[in-house]
Formats: C-alpha cells, sequence, structure tokens
C-alpha cells in the first residue's frame, strides 16, 4: 500500500510540475525582448543557464 502513495504523490508532484512548466512558457512567449533579457541574465548569475 505504501507503493501506491508513494506513486501518487509522484503523480501530483509530475502534474504540478508540467502545469508550472507550461504556466512559465505561457508568461514567456508574452515577455519583450527586455523582459527576456533580464530573465536570461537572472538565471545565468543564478547559475540555472550557461552563457550563450
Amino acid at each position: 500500500m505504501s507503493n501506491f502513495h508513494s506513486n501518487r504523490l509522484n503523480d501530483d508532484s509530475d502534474y504540478r510540475r508540467e502545469e508550472l512548466i507550461r504556466k512559465i512558457n505561457h508568461a514567456i512567449e508574452r515577455m519583450t525582448l527586455k523582459e527576456l533579457e533580464a530573465l536570461s541574465y537572472d538565471m545565468f548569475t543564478k547559475g540555472y543557464i550557461e552563457e550563450c
């Protein structure tokens, strides 16, 4: 029975993660170039992305 609960938590986490990615992608598509550059710089300085 613990496997059921563990799998259920993973399913919920995976669903929530995918939902957040979808929302973030949607927001990014509407950003201006300056906003994207600021976001890129912020993500770079925090180590989320490498310099292009």
